[in-house]
């Protein structure tokens, strides 16, 4: 395929009037025509098609077709059917109404390519330049960010099933590639085992004969892995997915002890960041939180939320579900800074909210970063000790002074075990060792270091969590934060409307293009209602907390 880009000259005068008769209130697609106008233009995606093949067809065509999919929750052949048969899209397109559109696999062809040119951003960055030049949107107001897990498109298997899958799956990739060197080598009782999904057979109950099976398939998977490495196996085979992902997963679940093939311990297998959870979705991991677990990814959205304009998301980020929220902080910052979007005010939640976010935040952006701050979790604060609130910190003198008037005699700046700038400071043992509240202030035992130690962050962010922990209980910051609460509607609708917590696809690069293109089907909508003056929805009150007296 090769572009010959193409001007879209408007909408063509029959279609206009007919669908304008069909549809005389008009309608999403319609609105967002009239509205924007020609949105995406077939020379913004010159780089993903080469010079020289059959012309394709209209990619900016193929992008308003992309995002409207999402927006209406369609497949790829019902997006397709509706490009030939829907009065209102062929008027998006500007298309003539005998216009026949195309066939419903040039949209998987178009979104390999939008993955691999990593193109899917500028579909949301085109709608939301075109929402500036409206007047719909602004930089320096307000902001939030929350995030959501993400199933994986692959079926949830864990234990021994996964160990059994991954076997059957590289099996089946061989057995398709090479049937006739597999059937020469295979074993007569591998039929039996890995002929069907283990998840549908009869797994031994007893804890000491499934150890007997999960030995026996890392032998078998071993075996396997040999032969494929030997000077009669064909060398491609050793170049297939589901090959590697069975080297993987064995690397990373067995080891060999005396010529005999045994599971590691838990401990002894990889974080969750680098573990395989599935041998079809090599790039979902297994994460849990607060008792929810799943498999798969999670998605950051960030919207704005001023009264006189449309809530648009401005950013989404799409990682695996190991990712912690705090460390999305910066790139969401940047991005938004090279696109003239950054807000004034970023409301966001105790995952996001750190003091060195705060500070950088501030530093390089000018952006306030609100969120509530985490309490101390030190024994002191828990117990009613002398915690670091109670210390006086000199930073001009370098001291530390203690609530008895006792001051550090030594102070030095350090790293913490994950690599962060720290201050220590050390009090004397002589004035630690007689203190009659020493025992609310240390518990070490050791008799010949038994002053307290105190590990401070730079002053920049010990200031900041200071002053936060002390607005955090005033009312002007309450209502402040309040704003963020509107973002959980913001999921909710990704959710109910749009499948935001389930892949359409396997890899995080297709669950990526695929939240890139439902937060802009979600801007369609917004936009869509704040033409035609939809009211936001209230917050829901149940029937019981309408009764609550007032006050």
């Amino acid at each position: 395929m090769s572009l010959h880009a193409r001007k879209i000259d408007g909408v063509p005068g029959e279609t206009a009037r007919v669908a304008r008769a069909a549809f005389p209130k008009g309608s999403l697609a319609m609105r967002v025509r009239d509205e924007l106008g020609e949105l995406f233009s077939d020379a913004d995606f010159a780089g993903l098609y080469p010079r020289r093949g059959k012309p394709a067809w209209s990619p900016g065509r193929l992008a308003l077709v992309s995002v409207m999919q999402f927006a209406e929750g369609l497949s790829d052949r019902q997006a397709a059917d509706a490009v030939r048969g829907r009065l209102d899209w062929k008027y998006l397109l500007g298309l003539e109404l005998a216009d026949p559109g195309f066939d419903h696999s040039v949209l998987t062809e178009f979104r390999d390519r939008l993955i691999t040119g990593d193109a899917g951003v500028d579909l949301l960055d085109r709608v939301l330049e075109a929402a500036v030049e409206h007047g719909l949107l602004k930089a320096g107001g307000r902001a939030r960010t929350d995030s959501t897990i993400v199933l994986s498109a692959a079926r949830q298997i864990n234990g021994l099933v996964r160990l059994g899958e991954t076997l059957r799956a590289a099996l089946n990739s061989v057995a398709a590639h090479e049937p006739e060197w597999l059937a020469g080598w295979v074993l007569p009782d591998w039929f039996d085992r890995y002929a069907i999904r283990f998840e549908d057979i009869r797994l031994p109950k007893g804890k000491t004969k499934q150890t007997e099976l999960v030995e026996q398939i890392g032998a078998d998977g071993l075996n396997l892995l040999m032969a494929l490495n030997g000077p009669d196996a064909p060398p491609s085979l050793l170049l297939l997915d589901r090959v590697r992902t069975l080297r993987q997963m064995w690397i990373q679940q067995y080891f060999v002890d005396d010529g005999q093939v045994r599971r590691r311990d838990l401990k002894d297998r990889p974080p969750g960041a680098e573990r395989l959870v599935t041998p079809y979705d090599t790039d979902a991991r297994g994460s849990v939180k607060r008792g929810t677990f799943w498999d798969g990814y999670k998605v950051r959205l960030t919207e704005t939320c001023e009264p006189d304009s449309p809530n648009l998301i401005t950013h989404v980020a799409t990682t695996d579900s190991t990712v912690q929220d705090v460390r999305l902080v910066v790139p969401i910052h940047a991005h938004l800074a090279e696109r003239d979007l950054l807000p004034g005010l970023h409301l966001v939640d105790a995952g996001y909210a750190t003091a060195r976010e705060v500070v950088t935040a501030r530093r390089n952006h000018k952006v306030d970063l609100v969120g509530p701050i985490l309490a101390s979790t030190s024994w002191q604060a828990k117990d009613g000790g002398f915690s670091q609130a109670d210390f006086a910190i000199d930073w001009e003198n370098r001291q530390v002074t203690c609530p008895n008037g006792i001051t550090t005699t030594s102070w030095w700046e350090d790293r913490s075990q994950e690599g962060a700038a720290v201050v220590r400071a050390r009090f004397p043992t002589a004035a630690c060792r007689p203190c009659k509240t020493r025992e609310q202030c240390t518990r070490s035992n050791n008799r010949s270091d038994m002053g307290r130690r105190i590990t401070l962050r730079p002053q920049a962010e010990y200031e900041v969590i200071q002053q936060a922990r002390v607005q955090e209980g005033t009312q002007w910051w309450k209502e402040q934060y309040a704003r963020r609460a509107g973002v959980e509607g913001t999921i909710s609708q990704g959710v109910r409307c749009f499948g935001l917590r389930r892949c359409r696809y396997h890899g995080l690069a297709k669950a990526r293009l695929q939240h890139q293109l439902t937060a802009t089907a979600m801007n369609f909508q917004r936009l869509n209602a704040w033409w035609s003056e939809t009211p936001r929805a209230g917050t829901r009150t149940s029937h019981l907390a309408a009764l609550r007296p007032a006050g």
